[in-house]
């Protein structure tokens, strides 16, 4: 809705520049917020296997730290079926304008709108899931039911898009969202779970890295296949990929390391 489509790319730089600027405001009072109020740690601790870890800890060997983590089987394939969720998610938002405009010519700001929708989705998606982990502790459960509500989503997608109706696009591609963001505080949970008492912070950072990296080659994969077979079977590519994701997650252990340390 900012940068407006034009022949002319100063009309685009412009929008651009509006756009990144509202952008830098937002940090930047974050920033600043984050530097007066945030605090370090809680006065107390959040929970029986936090104060557990924090009466046992030592200065721990980050490189030791991260060979226990790739040496861990549940965390590795908890961490290959993440990557493969959100990449898929970075790839659909990436080469969402395209998608749209093959089936709606012209609808610029439909496709805007509907990456709004997606965002807006996932942050309720957020809440919810999280919620829902948070009243269950069923974290492998949990994470699984959200993986198949994904790639029943991506199913629907793929199979409605072409059906020429703008608002059908808009409640797929909310669903997507609903449920690929509400899977990423959901697997960050599972993962401590797995690897407890490793620091969240490590086995969160490097959840986050294999993730880039498996969405920069998940967004070429998807694009190279637009641009030679089309969105409908560049869709399906992906939701078999969701499908062997899901499997993968099926086969995590249930080892939930955090919550044995509470007893």
């Amino acid at each position: 809705m900012l940068v407006r489509d034009s022949e002319d790319l100063n009309v685009i730089g412009q929008g651009l520049k509006l756009m990144f600027y509202i952008v830098a405001v937002f940090t930047l009072v974050i920033f600043v917020l984050t530097l007066l109020f945030f605090k370090n740690q809680p006065s107390l601790p959040p929970s029986p296997a936090q104060a557990v870890r924090e009466e046992s800890e030592r200065p721990e060997d980050f490189l030791l730290s991260v060979k226990r983590l790739v040496t861990n089987t549940g965390y590795l394939l908890l961490l290959l079926s993440y990557a493969i969720n959100v990449g898929i998610f970075y790839a659909i938002g990436t080469l969402l304008n395209p998608i749209v405009l093959v089936h709606f010519p012209g609808h610029h700001d439909d496709a805007g709108r509907i990456g709004l929708t997606i965002v807006c989705a996932g942050m309720l998606g957020s809440v919810v899931c999280g919620v829902v982990l948070d009243k269950t502790h069923k974290f492998k459960e949990t994470t699984l039911a959200i993986y198949i509500f994904s790639f029943l989503g991506m199913i629907i997608f793929t199979f409605t898009i072409g059906l020429d109706e703008i608002i059908i696009v808009y409640v797929t591609a909310g669903l997507l969202g609903f449920f690929m963001t509400g899977y990423l505080p959901v697997g960050f949970e599972f993962a401590a779970e797995l690897t407890y008492p490793e620091p969240e912070s490590t086995s969160a950072g490097l959840l986050n890295a294999v993730v880039q990296i498996f969405g920069i080659l998940l967004i070429l994969l998807y694009r190279h296949l637009f641009q030679i077979w089309g969105d409908y079977w560049a869709n399906t590519v992906l939701c078999a990929t969701l499908f062997v994701g899901s499997f993968i997650t099926y086969i995590i252990p249930n080892d939930l390391r955090r919550q044995n340390a509470k007893v």
